[in-house]
């Protein structure tokens, strides 16, 4: 016979392990975030951590040498923006005059020069991507996020980017290897009337992540080092290219512009100077790209929030000089 104190106990305990499991399982879904002060928000979609294959093989169609050898990749869970962050969120940022609140701190920070030409070229803003901002931008608007909702926010590191978008998958692209079906999930240089177009207006990857594909191009932590994959032996852990220098970060997932190729998901580049040549300053603003009308903002959060310290040594560092 159990006795009422066991039973009692047994229950207390199982509550217990229920909290904690739920606890859990609300840490690790999706969620959207809500931007006081403003009326805005975005959605971030939990993803599991777990291994992939990084990089793509000699076989594939379209590979290129800075994509290989193909090495095993560890990831830690986090999570990431389901869209491009669109000018509907990002003018917050770069006008002060949006702000609705005065009391949030946000007048504090650093934000960008005003632009002397329309940003968006035309292509659309409400529910677009927005584009044209330097990786130095992008970092303080993550930073303009975390004063407004009090969670840290990056960019991607180029392993995780690559992770979420294959979505467990090892073909050329999260659809798999044929081209015909690109259009179904792909804004690019046959379909976009060069130009970028609303969020989510195609299909998302098999993990619910919108325009992964095309749309507009993606910022990431990583200094873009062409034979950075060589130097990972082994199975590695979480990497990422310390930014070293102004030129090149990674930049990934292509855009309107370009052809498929261009696209899969294995796919690399880096930023270039040349993405500056129309700005007439001296030195060049740390703020704006006038010829990169291609890239973008996609936000990742760990599932390990980095200490206080760490976050302000991540978002406070000075611009480099770019004369």
């Amino acid at each position: 016979m159990i006795r009422p104190k066991k039973i009692i106990l047994f229950l207390v305990l199982t509550i217990f392990i229920t909290e904690v499991l739920f606890a859990q399982e609300k840490k690790t879904s999706n969620y959207i975030q809500n931007i006081p002060g403003v009326n805005v928000k975005f959605e971030m979609n939990a993803i599991t951590g777990g291994e992939f294959q990084m990089g793509s093989g000699s076989v594939e169609t379209g590979h290129k040498d800075d994509e290989g050898p193909l090495h095993s990749v560890k990831i830690s869970p986090f999570w990431i923006s389901s869209h491009e962050m669109t000018w509907d969120i990002y003018e917050h940022f770069v006008y002060q005059d949006f702000d609705q609140t005065k009391n949030l701190g946000v007048d504090a920070i650093s934000r960008p020069s005003k632009p002397y030409l329309d940003m968006t070229f035309g292509m659309g803003k409400e529910g677009h991507p927005a584009v044209g901002m330097t990786q130095y931008n992008a970092v303080q608007f993550c930073k303009w996020l975390y004063t407004r909702t009090g969670v840290f926010y990056r960019l991607p590191t180029e392993a995780e980017w690559e992770y979420a978008c294959r979505a467990g998958t090892e073909t050329a692209f999260s659809f798999g290897n044929d081209t015909t079906r690109i259009a179904e999930y792909v804004w690019f240089s046959t379909n976009s009337l060069e130009k970028t177009h609303a969020i989510g207006s195609k299909k998302p990857n098999q993990w619910g992540l919108y325009d992964m594909h095309g749309n507009v191009a993606e910022w990431t932590l990583d200094q873009y080092i062409p034979n950075y994959y060589s130097q990972n032996t082994g199975k590695v852990q979480d990497p990422v290219a310390l930014a070293k220098t102004l030129y090149p970060h990674s930049v990934r997932g292509g855009s309107f512009q370009d052809a498929a190729p261009a696209l899969r998901s294995a796919a690399r580049r880096g930023s270039d100077a040349r993405w500056k040549r129309m700005d007439p300053q001296i030195p060049k603003s740390n703020w704006w790209l006038p010829e990169a009308p291609f890239v973008g903002i996609r936000l990742v959060r760990p599932h390990i929030t980095p200490s206080k310290e760490e976050i302000e040594k991540f978002y406070n560092q000075k611009p480099i000089e770019d004369y």
